[in-house]
């Protein structure tokens, strides 16, 4: 079927998982097709790999759409860097914007 200018972006054997990944392409404007996603039971008697669910995009769209899927997957490239807290002294995580432990905000200099 690559032949119809569609590849393969991404196969695993959780259905959910690769449901989520077609929303994640879908909400960023990517169309896509499911495969597999009811050959699980054949595992087995068909090999592993022609059995995991998969995601399917048009070639031209690969570049883009594994973009959204690492991101997906991993989180954003550029995630925001640690920081202590001015009042209490509380080390969070860069994606907090005010401290869990006193309130106060993160400067954002």
């Amino acid at each position: 079927m690559a032949a119809s200018g569609e590849v393969c972006l991404f196969a695993h054997s959780n259905a959910l998982l690769v449901s989520h990944v077609r929303n994640v392409l879908e909400a960023g404007g990517i169309a896509c097709e499911l495969r597999n996603m009811a050959l699980g039971g054949g595992a087995g008697e068909l090999p592993l790999s022609e059995c995991e669910p998969e995601v399917w995009v048009a070639a031209h769209d690969y570049t883009l759409a594994l973009a959204l899927l690492q991101e997906a997957l991993h989180g954003p490239e550029d995630r925001p860097s640690a920081w202590r807290c001015r009042q209490c002294g509380e080390t969070l995580d860069g994606v907090f914007d005010t401290c869990w432990q006193c309130g106060t905000p993160r400067d954002m200099e």
